[in-house]
């Protein structure tokens, strides 16, 4: 975040909420002249746009009006929880037998030949 981010966010922001994440949530004190405020979040550590959970992101791209914060709503037993992009951290999934991934790998048993000049 930079200085005059935190600027703008300490007199125009007013807080709206926080994620499982940390991420806080700001939208405008005030409406602008065409009557929506703008709505931003503020990271916690990197700046990560995929850690934001789905819910929030309905939010800050204006889908719904009601923030998760006032919503309480439950999420149904068979939605999985909010997982950020993974991919090049040791958490990325790999597939079996990859060479990323974690063990001893078996031979192959493919019927493969190498190639020899002649």
């Amino acid at each position: 975040m930079t200085i005059t981010t935190r600027l703008y966010t300490y007199f125009n922001g007013k807080l709206v909420g926080e994620d499982e994440f940390g991420n806080r949530y700001y939208t405008e004190k005030k409406d602008t002249k065409h009557g929506i405020a703008k709505r931003w979040v503020i990271y916690k550590g990197m700046a990560e746009p995929s850690k934001v959970p789905a819910k929030w992101f309905g939010w800050l791209h204006y889908s719904t009006n009601k923030s998760p914060a006032e919503n309480n709503t439950r999420p149904y037993e068979w939605q999985k929880p909010h997982l950020p992009n993974l991919t090049g951290t040791k958490n990325a999934f790999t597939q079996t037998g990859s060479l990323q991934a974690e063990g001893i790998h078996a031979k192959s048993t493919a019927a493969y030949e190498a190639w020899v000049p002649k």
